[in-house]
């Protein structure tokens, strides 16, 4: 138990990172933790690397057939926020593959690519390290690395630091309480693109939009029709700042997260299926 215990906040980590719902991360670490219990102890030698290797192969097939699931998903499909002021990190050395649309360009990679990003760049496991889990060779974990960063750096600009997004974050939680829809525009950046997640559940875009304009259009529609009588606060939310949109009796009805870099706001991701806010329900 006591093994267990101390290395499941690296379990959830992982999982979580490749998966970006916490309710899934969770049934994998539970099939981690029913392995565990089913295992000959006296065979192994690390169980923190028995319980990592079980977790991550466990994960790469919950996300093969999460994807399967997700091309069914109503609307736009985004990673599931977390609260992260009591945990910045979410169980890693670093807090890389956390922020949301980073969690959202990995969906784009293969499952084993996406692991191998997620064990070297969050948990800083040597390539040899990734590729004893993954099973494969030093050589083919370095080539999956080095694939998913690739991946990455051609569809991200570089963020800007910590300091300046929040920064930006403010700004448009100013702009969004005054319902300033010339001063969010100016705020964003000329290829802009917006993601709007309902599930199904609740209204909104069911397409991704993408230029100034379109977004701004949206943004205008969202504040006239759903948060003019809203509450707007400031949220450590996967490493970073977001807005946290309120209903009046204090309830969240949507998530609003940024990706910043120096021309601007780049990716608009808001979140308003109900069921990925409920680690947000208590926070009022």
């Amino acid at each position: 138990m006591a093994e267990f215990v101390a290395v499941r906040p690296r379990l959830f980590g992982i999982a979580y990172r490749m998966l970006g719902s916490v309710a899934e991360a969770e049934d994998v670490v539970q099939d981690a933790w029913l392995r565990w219990q089913s295992a000959e102890r006296g065979a192994v030698r690390n169980p923190a690397a028995f319980l990592t290797t079980t977790t991550t192969r466990l994960a790469i097939n919950a996300a093969t057939s999460a994807r399967a699931v997700r091309e069914r998903y109503v609307g736009p499909w985004l990673p599931e926020p977390v609260d992260t002021s009591a945990d910045p990190a979410l169980g890693a050395e670093r807090a890389e593959a956390l922020d949301l649309a980073v969690l959202l360009l990995l969906e784009r990679l293969t499952p084993t690519e996406r692991a191998a990003y997620v064990l070297r760049e969050a948990f800083d496991y040597s390539h040899q390290q990734v590729g004893e889990v993954l099973d494969t060779s030093e050589v083919n974990a370095r080539q999956l690395v080095s694939r998913a960063r690739r991946h990455l750096a051609s569809q991200r600009s570089s963020p800007v630091s910590a300091a300046r997004r929040r920064e930006l974050v403010e700004a448009f939680l100013g702009a969004a309480r005054e319902g300033d829809v010339a001063a969010l525009e100016r705020l964003l950046a000329e290829d802009v693109r917006a993601w709007s997640d309902g599930g199904g559940r609740v209204n909104a875009a069911r397409r991704e939009l993408a230029g100034v304009e379109r977004v701004t259009t949206f943004l205008d529609n969202v504040l006239r029709k759903y948060w003019h009588t809203a509450g707007f606060r400031f949220v450590e939310v996967n490493g970073g700042g977001a807005l946290l949109v309120t209903n009046a009796d204090g309830s969240p009805q949507s998530l609003v997260a940024l990706d910043c870099s120096d021309r601007g706001i780049e990716r608009v991701l808001i979140v308003v299926n109900p069921d990925k806010l409920r680690g947000f329900a208590g926070d009022r």
